[in-house]
């Protein structure tokens, strides 16, 4: 049998393999996005010469000093540098030489030599040029290969960020609110076929939202909405309410029967006891819900894409990213900051509700 120490041993040891299961995976989440932050402030020749980790301390060559062998030193024979003979082929790839050191042609045309040494170096060649140039659009420089400079336009997203905001804000509280009355009425209240239509929401569930975009965007250009923000709103409002329903069901339902019996007790309406008293205690899954709506709406295309259009004065950020990877498939430095732009006010609203995340997730699943 086992003994009481073997026990606790055996639990202390599962309790450290559990933490050492979730710092790995908190850590594999973490890096990639720290990767994009890091990135995003970078200029465009250090993304294309360095990965983002060159901000951590690391080894690297260092020019030391450049030797002039003069423009007419031919290099179809071996060239002498610091006392060794080394070939153009060497130069060109970078060879050591037998003090440690590093020669590498700078300017093969010039005929100058680049004399390196190994040392502790970071990259904190940080700029915030580019949210500038995503986020308003000014111009700004591009050195070529050649030398030459290059001047290009950034890509002004600013508007397609306040359209984010504009469908995401009513999109999540429109839902919210017609889903706590309809919560309310199926948990608290009597009236005929309630059954029956709960059971119809929650089998609303499992219907995939493309099987509804052809018939709503047919009655939606009958109506003449198509291509305004009401469409997409009234477009996540109807693919959110089974869910958001269901949920605040489940926590609703489970509110203290005393608590309500008493306010019908002291002459409160249903109307007044929903809102003073229902509303307050249902925060924890009204909040959970907001999350997951909010976040869904954010980061919708297809939604967008089929009501909206491809107007640029209704375009939503998801649209504007997708363009930006078509036309700047090469600018890092730009599309790095735009995604970073498009994760900063859904971790907001995340970190701002994550208390009640937890407790909303859990409306329901106990009793008593």
């Amino acid at each position: 049998m086992k003994t009481a120490k073997s026990i606790e041993a055996q639990k202390r040891q599962q309790s450290i393999l559990i933490n050492l299961l979730l710092v790995f995976i908190c850590f594999a989440w973490t890096i990639p996005t720290l990767g994009l932050l890091i990135s995003s402030f970078r200029t465009r020749d250090d993304i294309a010469k360095s990965g983002w980790w060159d901000v951590l301390p690391h080894r690297e060559w260092t020019t030391k000093e450049t030797l002039d062998l003069g423009r007419g030193t031919p290099v179809d024979k071996p060239i002498n540098v610091k006392g060794d003979n080394v070939t153009d082929d060497e130069l060109r790839a970078g060879v050591m030489l037998s003090n440690g050191q590093q020669a590498k042609w700078d300017s093969r045309r010039a005929r100058t030599i680049s004399i390196q040494e190994m040392r502790w170096a970071v990259n904190w060649n940080f700029t915030t040029d580019n949210y500038q140039n995503v986020l308003t659009g000014q111009q700004f420089k591009i050195k070529q290969a050649d030398g030459t400079e290059k001047v290009e336009v950034g890509e002004d997203i600013g508007r397609s960020f306040l359209n984010t905001l504009t469908v995401s804000i009513p999109a999540t509280i429109i839902p919210i609110l017609i889903a706590a009355f309809a919560a309310y009425a199926f948990a608290w209240m009597k009236f005929p076929l309630k059954k029956i239509m709960f059971a119809g929401i929650v089998a609303l569930l499992v219907v995939p939202l493309q099987t509804a975009m052809i018939p709503m965007l047919k009655d939606f250009k009958t109506m003449g909405i198509v291509g305004s923000f009401l469409s997409v709103w009234l477009a996540h409002t109807t693919f959110g309410l089974p869910l958001a329903t269901y949920l605040l069901y489940n926590y609703i339902s489970q509110l203290p029967r005393e608590t309500l019996e008493a306010a019908f007790i002291d002459g409160a309406s249903p109307f007044t006891t929903f809102t003073q008293l229902v509303l307050p205690l249902s925060v924890p899954a009204l909040a959970s819900f907001a999350i997951f709506q909010f976040m869904w709406v954010w980061n919708d295309y297809l939604v967008s894409l089929i009501f909206l259009g491809g107007s640029p004065q209704v375009r939503v950020m998801t649209q504007r990213l997708a363009d930006m990877v078509g036309t700047r498939g090469q600018d890092w430095h730009l599309l790095t900051s735009g995604a970073f732009i498009t994760m900063i006010v859904p971790l907001v609203v995340f970190f701002s509700l994550q208390r009640y995340f937890v407790r909303g997730l859990l409306a329901g699943s106990v009793k008593g």
